[in-house]
C-alpha cells in the first residue's frame, strides 16, 4: 500500500526541474561506471547499512501486536529483504535498479506492509509524543527567557538538532535508544561544537533580524521529541514573527517519523483552551499531508493539497537526514530554503567531510 493520493512536483522546485533536481545527495554510481551489472563501491556500501538495520526492524515488527503471527512474519521480512539486498550486490539492475537510498527505502517498506506490518513503531511513537509533550511547555519557557534574539535562535537549532536524535532507522541509535533511552535535555547539552559541518546558522539569524518570512513549509521528520521539542519551538519563534507556518508530514507511516494523523493529535493536544501554543496565536499554523510514505523524500511527488500550500511560501525547510541531507541537500529553490539535520550514519559523515553525529544547517537565500 503506496500513498493513494495523486502526486505532482512541489512547485517551489527551480526550473525546469528536469536539468535542476536530482533527490538523491550522494550519487551510489556515476557515468563512468560504465558497467551495469557490477555494484559500485557506494553502492556495495550503502547496501551493507541497510542489512545491518535489518535485526531492528524484526525485532520491532516481531512485538506488533496488531499483527497476527508477528514474530513469524517478522523473520519472513528479515529473508526476504536480506535477499534482496544480497541480490543488487550481486546485480544492481534487479528489482528496479540500480539501488539509490529511495529505492532501498522503498522496498523495504513495501516488503514488511506486503507481509501484514502498518506500523512497527507505533508503540514507542506514542511513548515518546506522550513524554515529549509533558515536557513541551518547560522546553518553551526556558527558550522565551534567553532575550537575546540571535541566542535565543542558535539554542532553538540546538533543539532541533537534539530532537532530531530520536530516529530509530539508524542502527546505531535505535540500539542506543532500546538500551537507555534519550534525554532530550543532555541530548542538547551533547551537541557537537561549532563550526558544524555545513554551517550558515549565522547567516540565517543576520537575515531573520533583517526580515520575516510571510510563509514557511517545514517537513517534518521523527515523532517524539524530534517534532515537539525540536521543530514545534522553531516553528512557534516563526509564528511569533509573524510568518504562517506550514508543517508538511507523511501520509503513511515510516520508521518512526511523524504521520499526518498523528501530528493533528499532537497539535491538538499542545494548544490551550484558546488556540494558542503557549501564548503564541496558532492561527497561522496548518497542517497538511505531504503524500509521502518514506523517511526520504522526492519533492517531484508530494500531494496536491501541499503543492496547493506551498505555492506562494517564501521558506522552505526540510528537516532530518533522510529529507533534508541525503536527499534533496543540493535541491534548488525559487525561494529561500533550509535544510537542518543531524548526520547519523558514518557513510554521510563521510562523504560531506564531517563527524559522526555532526550536524547540517544550510541557508540559502534567493536573492529578487
Amino acid at each position: 500500500m503506496e500513498s493513494s493520493c495523486e502526486l505532482v512536483a512541489l512547485p517551489l522546485l527551480k526550473t525546469p526541474i528536469e536539468s535542476n533536481y536530482r533527490a538523491c545527495t550522494i550519487p551510489y554510481r556515476f557515468p563512468s561506471d560504465d558497467n551495469p551489472n557490477k555494484p559500485t563501491t557506494t553502492e556495495l556500501s550503502w547496501i551493507q547499512v541497510f542489512l545491518n538495520s535489518v535485526p531492528s526492524f524484526r525485532k520491532r515488527a516481531e512485538s506488533d501486536d496488531t499483527v497476527v503471527d508477528a514474530p513469524i512474519r517478522a523473520e519472513k521480512f528479515a529473508q526476504r529483504y536480506t535477499e534482496i539486498l544480497e541480490d543488487f550486490k550481486k546485480d544492481p539492475e534487479s528489482h528496479g535498479g540500480p539501488p539509490d537510498g529511495i529505492l532501498l527505502c522503498r522496498i523495504r517498506e513495501q516488503v514488511l506492509r506486503e507481509l501484514g506490518f502498518r506500523d512497527i513503531f507505533k508503540k514507542v511513537k506514542d511513548e515518546e509524543n506522550a513524554k515529549a509533550i509533558s515536557l513541551f511547555d518547560g522546553v518553551v519557557r526556558l527558550n522565551d527567557a534567553i532575550e537575546d534574539e540571535a541566542k535565543r535562535m542558535e539554542n532553538l537549532v540546538r533543539g532541533i538538532f537534539a530532537g532530531n536524535l530520536f530516529d530509530l532507522g539508524s542502527a546505531q541509535l535505535a540500539e542506543l535508544f532500546s538500551k537507555d533511552g534519550m534525554s532530550f535535555m543532555a541530548s542538547c547539552q551533547n551537541i557537537v561544537p561549532r563550526p558544524w559541518v555545513i554551517d550558515d546558522l549565522d547567516a540565517f539569524i543576520l537575515k531573520l533580524g533583517r526580515k520575516s518570512w510571510k510563509k514557511a513549509v517545514i517537513f517534518v521528520d521523527n515523532s517524539g521529541a524530534d517534532i515537539i521539542l525540536g521543530i514545534l519551538p522553531f516553528a512557534r519563534e516563526l509564528l511569533r514573527r509573524g510568518t504562517q507556518v506550514v508543517l508538511a508530514a507523511n501520509d503513511l507511516p515510516s520508521i518512526n517519523d511523524v504521520t499526518y494523523p498523528e501530528l493533528i493529535q499532537i497539535i491538538s493536544k499542545l494548544k490551550d483552551e484558546n488556540g494558542q501554543l503557549v501564548d503564541v496565536d496558532a492561527s497561522n499554523l496548518l497542517i497538511t499531508n505531504s503524500g509521502n510514505d518514506l523517511p526520504v523524500i522526492d519533492l517531484t511527488s508530494v500531494s496536491q493539497e501541499l503543492a496547493y500550500l506551498a505555492s506562494d511560501a517564501d521558506l522552505v525547510i526540510l528537516e532530518g537526514m533522510g529529507r533534508g541531507i541525503e536527499t534533496n541537500l543540493y535541491a534548488q529553490f525559487k525561494c529561500d530554503s533550509l535544510k537542518i539535520g543531524m548526520v547519523k550514519h558514518l557513510e554521510v559523515a563521510q562523504f560531506l567531510g564531517g563527524r559522526l553525529y555532526d550536524c547540517v544547517f544550510k541557508y540559502t537565500e534567493v536573492l529578487t
